[in-house]
């Protein structure tokens, strides 16, 4: 085993070893939020609002199925964590060929799935009829790419597990600027409009899990498999759908719920769906950091729960929660004193009446950050220790008070409504979780 791409974080010091673990995470998936911002930004500039009201539209019904992937592999890498922080590589190799196979059927049938109901599903959220064929197109060209979309995650998520968090970041980061570099060409060049830009982010995708997949094979000899080795291990396969099924239930009940909320937003109008995906991008950036916070402190947790150290458990949560306000903060001033401009990138000269409808949705949206940064952190908590119905629930909490709330209050605030719906949706995730953090908090002492 190559010691200097792995970490052990059951000893030294915490906050560091945090950071040095979630950094990479963040500026990583800062350039996977650059495949859909980018798609946005070049569609919405050169071929206009309805172009991008097209891929807002097609964006909640994607998210779904793409994170119930991601959330299947979250919950493998817990599982992973906690084999590898005992040391079991015998058990480790197991539950990661194991997760290969059951997560590559799963994958198969997600696609064929999307390919061929991705038209009804829109026809359902009420898309409106002029942008319901390129929302169509761009939908199932992104479901055939699910396949590397899954590669890459399952093997992210098992360097991940065992502290190595920088060699996905550095294939993001190449297909990152890939991704950009194919959408100009198919868009402006090619003239390929918006599936133009779907072919791009596919390809991108794809090189990354090539990347992946290379990297593990050549420089992480643990991770090497004999034929004999790559076996499925039903009594292990058990174990990890008990993770994976409720890490991915919590994702895909998350962005189901925002597909649901496509449905309260998409009645408003063309401009109402544009700038609720233009600000839904500037949201992405904020909180994909406070979701990896999160993710880091749960790598982190899980390798000590392995080890079962509370005491380090217990310092590294706190730290993770300190490391999370700060960053909030600091994000939220940045977005309140320069939000035109932000919103600004994704609208060329003829999108005022998009940019203006954005600024109120998110001007109510930069007062709220600091409730997702907390209740991220504390998911973060219970992940790690392997406590992911408690996840599950408050994800649907969150979700089932925030969709009801965005039906009623889009009737008579408008785009406004949706903002006042995630207030909602988070006061709901809070109360239901807060007495069960309590209650282990004090357990684990």
């Amino acid at each position: 085993m190559d010691k200097q791409r792995l970490l052990d974080m059951t000893s030294g010091p915490i906050v560091p070893q945090i950071i040095h673990f979630t950094l990479p995470l963040i500026i990583g998936n800062f350039f996977v939020l650059t495949y859909n911002a980018a798609d946005s930004i070049i569609v919405g500039r050169f071929i206009g609002a309805g172009a991008l009201a097209a891929l807002g539209a097609a964006g909640p019904v994607m998210n779904v199925l793409l994170f119930l992937i991601i959330g299947i592999c979250l919950g493998m890498s817990v599982l992973m964590g906690h084999y590898f922080g005992e040391q079991n590589y015998e058990k480790l190799k197991r539950v990661i060929s194991t997760s290969l196979i059951s997560g590559g059927i799963f994958t198969f049938l997600l696609i064929l799935l999307g390919v061929f109901f991705s038209r009804h599903i829109l026809q359902f959220l009420s898309t409106p009829k002029e942008i319901l064929d390129d929302a169509t197109s761009y939908l199932q060209i992104i479901f055939i790419g699910l396949v590397f979309t899954f590669i890459y995650n399952i093997y992210a998520a098992t360097l991940r597990s065992m502290g190595n968090s920088k060699a996905s970041l550095y294939f993001l980061i190449a297909s990152a600027v890939l991704n950009v570099i194919l959408d100009l060409y198919f868009v402006t060049v090619l003239k390929m409009g918006v599936v133009g830009s779907a072919w791009g982010t596919v390809i991108a995708e794809a090189i990354a899990a090539l990347f992946c997949v290379l990297y593990v094979r050549f420089y992480i000899p643990i991770l090497s498999f004999s034929r004999a080795e790559f076996v499925f291990d039903y009594d292990l396969f058990r174990t990890i759908v008990s993770y994976s099924s409720v890490a991915a239930m919590q994702q895909i009940t998350l962005h189901l719920g925002k597909f649901l909320i496509q449905g309260a937003v998409n009645p408003l109008g063309v401009v109402a769906i544009a700038a609720f995906n233009a600000v839904s991008k500037i949201d992405d950036f904020v909180m994909i950091v406070q979701q990896n916070i999160a993710h880091g402190t749960t790598g982190f947790i899980a390798q000590n729960n392995g080890k079962r150290n509370f005491e380090r458990i217990r310092k590294g949560f706190i730290a993770g929660l300190k490391i999370e306000v700060v960053y909030t903060l600091l994000a939220s001033l940045i977005i309140f004193f320069f939000s035109r401009q932000l919103i600004a990138l994704f609208m060329g000269e003829g999108g005022l009446e998009v940019i203006d409808k954005s600024k109120e949705y998110l001007k109510i949206m930069v007062l709220l950050y600091l409730l997702p940064g907390i209740t991220n952190v504390i998911q973060g908590y219970f992940r790690g220790l392997g406590k992911m119905k408690i996840t599950l629930n408050s994800t649907f909490a969150q979700m089932l008070g925030r969709v009801i709330a965005a039906y009623i209050l889009a009737t008579y605030f408008g785009i406004e409504g949706i903002a006042l719906a995630c207030l909602v949706g988070w006061i709901c995730m809070l109360t239901y979780e807060s007495p069960l953090f309590y209650r282990t908090w004090k357990q684990i002492r």
